[in-house]
């Protein structure tokens, strides 16, 4: 449990805002940044980067694009005492949009990409390694790819100049076992990388599966505030530094921000465990169909949702 590569990365903001589309206040954000440095959490993921030509500032808040200008705004005069990383989706970014490392207050630079975007996916990893940033690659879906393509992904990010590489539950629908299996083929396939977790809490399994992956070796590992997140969320962050022995860990600050910035948003949005949620988790499907059914007034209609998935995954 106490090993000095782990790193905690929490995602509070860039995940959570999947829920609220990054509207969240300067004041939130700022005392969401004061809290995890105040807990030594490592890095703190403020959003995305984002291409302001694929998204338009009156449909989404300020941090699916992470201007210097509002990166300033939330460090202040103060000395910035914890790591910024932002997550970049492949198709989502164009590389003039990626500031010199010298130029940003950010400090990592996270591809988000499915297997199929590899090759894209470390062309931009290694064009922001040359603008002096840290990189991960986080390869998503995994629970979707065949074993085939999962292989040739892995053999070109071995390949690579990327460090790290995640391993992420997008769906929420893995089991301790799967983890067990994942990680050990990540590590044989990427000798000499660190490897990541990003899981998902669709079937209350993202802290279980967070622990079974450092039993398993690895050493990046992604939490929120709360566990919010999309649809079901995210490992609680609160637990998992409960759970690490280490002592540069601090809970109380994490439950402080909680009560006051994060259970005023549990009244405004719903996240966590929820049924359709569960249900897209246990059939391994994208939660997009919850989130719709959950957001509208038919959220309490579970049955017929559950129905109607199963009857979608037979028919696929």
């Amino acid at each position: 449990m106490f090993r000095p590569e782990i790193k905690v990365i929490d995602c509070t903001v860039r995940d959570g805002g999947l829920m609220n589309k990054w509207q969240f206040d300067d004041d939130f954000v700022r005392e969401v940044y004061h809290a995890l440095t105040e807990a030594g959490v490592d890095y703190m993921e403020i959003g995305y980067l984002s291409s302001e030509k694929s998204f338009s500032r009156d449909e989404v808040g300020p941090w699916k694009f992470c201007a210097e200008a509002d990166l300033q705004r939330i460090i202040g005069k103060s000395e910035k005492k914890i790591k910024f990383s932002a997550m970049a989706d492949i198709g989502r970014i164009d590389y003039d949009d990626i500031l010199p490392k010298a130029e940003s207050s950010l400090d990592m630079i996270r591809v988000a990409c499915y297997a199929h975007q590899v090759d894209a996916a470390i062309d931009l990893a290694h064009h922001c390694m040359d603008k002096g940033y840290e990189t991960t690659i986080n390869l998503m879906a995994v629970s979707t790819v065949g074993i085939r393509e999962l292989d040739e992904a892995l053999s070109d990010l071995a390949k690579s100049r990327v460090p790290v590489i995640y391993l992420v539950d997008s769906f929420g629908g893995f089991y301790q076992e799967d983890i067990e299996t994942l990680a050990k083929k990540y590590m044989e396939a990427l000798p000499g990388k660190t490897i990541g977790i990003h899981a998902h809490n669709n079937q209350q399994l993202a802290f279980a599966n967070t622990i079974t992956s450092i039993i398993a070796g690895i050493n990046y590992l992604d939490a929120t505030l709360y566990g919010i997140g999309r649809g079901a969320g995210n490992c609680p962050i609160e637990l998992l530094l409960s759970f690490l022995k280490n002592p540069k860990f601090k809970v109380r600050p994490l439950i402080q921000v909680i009560e006051k910035q994060i259970l005023p948003w549990r009244k405004k949005i719903d996240w966590g465990y929820f049924i359709p949620y569960m249900v897209t988790g246990v059939l391994n499907q994208h939660p997009r169909s919850a989130m719709a059914i959950m957001e509208s007034d038919k959220q309490d209609e579970i049955t017929a949702f559950y129905d109607a998935a199963v009857n979608a995954t037979e028919l696929g």
